[in-house]
C-alpha cells in the first residue's frame, strides 16, 4: 500500500475552465483519477491552480469537498449542502442590460448633435460609434455564482479565506487594464475572498461583466493561458496533473455517427462558431506552453487529461438538461478510465517515480459507472422519493422522448 501523504506532498493539480459543461466534464474526470490513482489524496494536494470553472472546483477540493460529493451534487443534494444547478452560471443580467439601454437616448443625442455641428463623413461615423458605450459589458450575472460558492465555503470546516487553507490555492484572473495575469491566493492578493476571486476568474468578456476588486477590473484568466500550469510548476512539486476540457472538436466523423447532418459547425450558428474558434486558439496555445515546459521544467512531470477531438459526447451536449448533465459526467469518467488503461505502459512509470500506482483492478471493470463509484446506484423505493427527485425523473423521461423524436427527424 502506497503512503498517500508521502506521494501527495510532491503533487500539484491544475484545472482549466470550460463553463458549466467543462466543469461537469472535470468532475467526472476527477472522480476517475481519484479512484484509479493509489497514493494521491485529492483533498491534501499542496498546490491547486484553478482557472474559471476549474477555479470553482479547485476551491472546493482545497476546502475538503471530496470528488464523490462534487459528483453527487450534479444530480442530488447532499444533506446540508446548497442546491447546485448549472443555471446559476447563466442568469441574465437584466439590471445591467436595462441600465445600458437607458444610456441610448443620451448617447444618440450626443452623436446627432456632434455630427450636425461638425459635419464630415469621418465625424459622423465616429459619433455613431459612441453608441457602442451603451452595449452591456456582460449579458449574464456572475454574482449568483459568487454567492453560491460563498455559501458552500461558509459551512463548518471550510473557509472563504485563502490564508486559512492548509494548501496553496491559486485562482488566476486577468487584470483588464494591464492585461497581466493575477494570482489570487498569492502574497498581496490573498486577502480577497476565494468566492470573489473565482467570480473574477470566470468573468469571460461579453458573457460576464468584469469584477471590480480593490479598484481594478478583472476578467477570465483563460485569456492569457489555458491552465496556467507554470504557476504550479514554480512551486515545490514534482508531478502536475492537469484536467482540460477545452479542446476543439473535429467534425470529420459526425455525419457517419449521426451527430450532424453535414458535419459543418457553421450550421449551428454564431455561438458554436465562436466556441470552436476560442477552443482552437486556447488549445493551440496550451500545446505550445506544454512544449516549452519540457525544457523549462525538465525535472518535473506533467500529465494532461482532456477529451479527444472526436469526443462528440462531450461537445454536443447541453448540460442544462438534467439527463445530459448525468451523461457528460459519466462519459468523462469512463473516457478517463479508458485512457488510463490504454496508456498504462507510458503512465505507470511516470506515476511510480512519484510514489503513485495505478489501481489496475479498478480499471478492468468495464461496467463500473460513476454513480456506482459515488454510491448512487441503489434505487430508493418510490414511496420515499422526495418531490424534487420525482420531478427530475419525470423531466429525464421527457428529455429522452424529445431526443428520440429529434433523432427520428434527422436532427
Amino acid at each position: 500500500m502506497i503512503c498517500s501523504s508521502h506521494a501527495t506532498d510532491t503533487i500539484g493539480l491544475a484545472l482549466a475552465g470550460g463553463g458549466p459543461q467543462g466543469s461537469v466534464y472535470e468532475l467526472g474526470a476527477l472522480r476517475a483519477l481519484d479512484e484509479a490513482l493509489d497514493g494521491i489524496d485529492f483533498n491534501r494536494i499542496p498546490v491547486y491552480v484553478g482557472v474559471s470553472a476549474g477555479a470553482f472546483i479547485a476551491a472546493c477540493l482545497a476546502n475538503g469537498l471530496q470528488s464523490d460529493q462534487l459528483c453527487r451534487a450534479i444530480i442530488k443534494h447532499d444533506p446540508g449542502e446548497h442546491p447546485f444547478s448549472p443555471a446559476t452560471f447563466l442568469r441574465p443580467a437584466l439590471g445591467r442590460i436595462v441600465r445600458s439601454g437607458l444610456k441610448v437616448p443620451r448617447l444618440l443625442g450626443e452623436a446627432v448633435w456632434e455630427a450636425a455641428t461638425i459635419p464630415s463623413e469621418r465625424r459622423l461615423l465616429s459619433s455613431l460609434m459612441r453608441l457602442g458605450r451603451a452595449l452591456p459589458v456582460g449579458i449574464f450575472d456572475n454574482e449568483p455564482m459568487r454567492a453560491y460558492l460563498a455559501k458552500v465555503l461558509s459551512r463548518p470546516g471550510r473557509t472563504d479565506d485563502f490564508r486559512e487553507l492548509s494548501s496553496k490555492l491559486f485562482v488566476i484572473a486577468t487584470d483588464l487594464d494591464s492585461g497581466q495575469a493575477i494570482r489570487f491566493g498569492d502574497v498581496g492578493f490573498d486577502h480577497v475572498p476565494i468566492s470573489t476571486a473565482v467570480q473574477a476568474s470566470s468573468a469571460l468578456p461579453g458573457l460576464y461583466p468584469p469584477v471590480e476588486i480593490d479598484g481594478r477590473s478583472f476578467v477570465d484568466g483563460v485569456l492569457l493561458k489555458t491552465v496556467h500550469a507554470s504557476v504550479a510548476l514554480e512551486q515545490d512539486i514534482d508531478l502536475l496533473l492537469c484536467i482540460n476540457p477545452i479542446v476543439p472538436v473535429d467534425t470529420a466523423q459526425t455525419v457517419e455517427q449521426g451527430v450532424m447532418k453535414r458535419g459543418r459547425l457553421v450550421d449551428r450558428g454564431l455561438p458554436t462558431v465562436m466556441s470552436q474558434t476560442l477552443r482552437t486558439i486556447i488549445h493551440s496555445r496550451m500545446g505550445a506552453g506544454l512544449a516549452a515546459y519540457e525544457t523549462r521544467y525538465k525535472d518535473k512531470d506533467v500529465l494532461v487529461f482532456e477529451p479527444s477531438p472526436e469526443d462528440y459526447g462531450m461537445f454536443f451536449t447541453n448540460v442544462f438538461s438534467f439527463a445530459k448533465r448525468k451523461a457528460v459526467c459519466e462519459h468523462a469518467y469512463k473516457t478517463i478510465r479508458s485512457k488510463l488503461w490504454k496508456n498504462r505502459d507510458r503512465i505507470c512509470p511516470i506515476l511510480e517515480r512519484h510514489g503513485v500506482q495505478l489501481r489496475e483492478e479498478m480499471l478492468t471493470d468495464e461496467d463500473r459507472t460513476v454513480w456506482q463509484s459515488v454510491e448512487l446506484h441503489k434505487k430508493r423505493r418510490r414511496s420515499i422519493l422526495p418531490l424534487t427527485a420525482k420531478l427530475e425523473r419525470a423531466l429525464t423521461s421527457v428529455e429522452v422522448l424529445v431526443d428520440n423524436a429529434q433523432g427520428a427527424l434527422g436532427e
